[in-house]
């Protein structure tokens, strides 16, 4: 991505543009999948240093005041910057965040685990070993995507990471017994049973402290009033569920794709390329899935305040009485 920083024209001073809040319309679907598919962009996963450093910079200027005309560019390539700048790095820390770890490297990495998994489901070992991998992956993401001002305990990512894993793999192991008798297709299904399984425990876990002191609930000025934990559990529910359906394509066309081949003996002189075929299926699936699905659900949900627990209305009728809707952030 090439940024103009020289050679400024002359030009009426541009108003200033709100860059700490996504670019399009975020109570509308259409708003919040085009900025998910910029945010998850996995070409971003490839820029070079030189280009996200150079992004930093601008974004970086701009919030110090630095206009438009100043910096040289145009408000398209300060959404660019801007976007770039939030794939790589931390959003609390300003941290470059590890390239596995990010929202971009999301599709490159999952289309090669799904993929693996998908191909490799009636090994023993393998499916240990993929189901593992897939968890692993997860922590990592998990952990480097991590809160700065409130970061998740260490304790807290391990007893995710044993228990997300162990129940994938125990889910995986018993469904491929069960699927022995069943017709093959079944059998290739098997690891989306275990995906959805493990993100059923995983999500929780992570987000356990959520659960027990509530999740932080704002006004529409965004200063915090209180906490409810009904509002965290739907807010946890919302993101289990957007992300089992953002696996369930790839996991879904995948087996259908393979037995229909199968079926046909298209396969019975190329074996090999069961694999290949399940990994660039999986990869173009989740390319689109991934931020579609994200989109699902408003990332600023508002919530009538008869909907909150008993405790909560009372405690928001005391502090701001005439209050009616608050907002809470479900998370990703």
């Amino acid at each position: 991505m090439s940024v103009m920083l020289e050679g400024a024209t002359s030009r009426e001073a541009s108003p200033r543009i709100n860059i700490e809040e996504p670019r399009w319309d975020q109570s509308t679907y259409v708003g919040r999948a085009r900025h998910f598919l910029t945010l998850t962009n996995p070409l971003n996963a490839f820029v070079s240093s030189r280009s996200l450093e150079r992004a930093r910079d601008v974004v970086l200027k701009y919030r110090k005041g630095d206009s438009l005309e100043r910096l040289g560019i145009t408000a398209d390539q300060l959404w660019q910057c801007k976007y770039l700048y939030d794939s790589a790095y931390h959003p609390d820390t300003g941290e470059k965040m590890m390239v596995i770890g990010r929202m971009s490297a999301q599709v490159p990495m999952n289309m090669i685990i799904t993929g693996c998994m998908m191909t490799f489901y009636k090994s023993t070992p393998a499916v240990i070993f993929w189901q593992w991998c897939n968890q692993s992956f997860n922590a990592v993401v998990n952990y480097t995507n991590r809160s700065g001002s409130n970061p998740i305990p260490l304790s807290t990512l391990v007893q995710s990471y044993v228990g997300a894993t162990t129940g994938a793999v125990i889910t995986a192991l018993s469904l491929n017994r069960l699927s022995r008798r069943a017709p093959p297709l079944a059998g290739r299904l098997v690891p989306l049973a275990a995906v959805a399984a493990a993100n059923c425990v995983n999500i929780p876990l992570m987000r356990i402290t959520e659960l027990r002191e509530g999740i932080d609930l704002r006004n529409a000025e965004g200063t915090t009033i209180a906490k409810s934990r009904k509002a965290a559990r739907e807010a946890i529910g919302s993101v289990t569920i957007s992300r089992i359906l953002m696996a369930s394509p790839s996991m879904v066309l995948s087996p259908l794709l393979l037995d229909f081949l199968e079926r046909r003996g298209l396969l019975r002189r190329a074996k090999w390329a069961a694999g290949p075929i399940q990994v660039i299926l999986c990869g173009v699936c989740l390319t689109f899935a991934t931020p579609l699905c994200c989109a699902l659900f408003a990332q600023r949900v508002a919530i009538p305040l008869e909907r909150l627990e008993p405790e909560v209305r009372e405690l928001v009728l005391t502090r701001e009485p005439e209050t009616r809707t608050l907002y809470y952030n479900k998370g990703l």
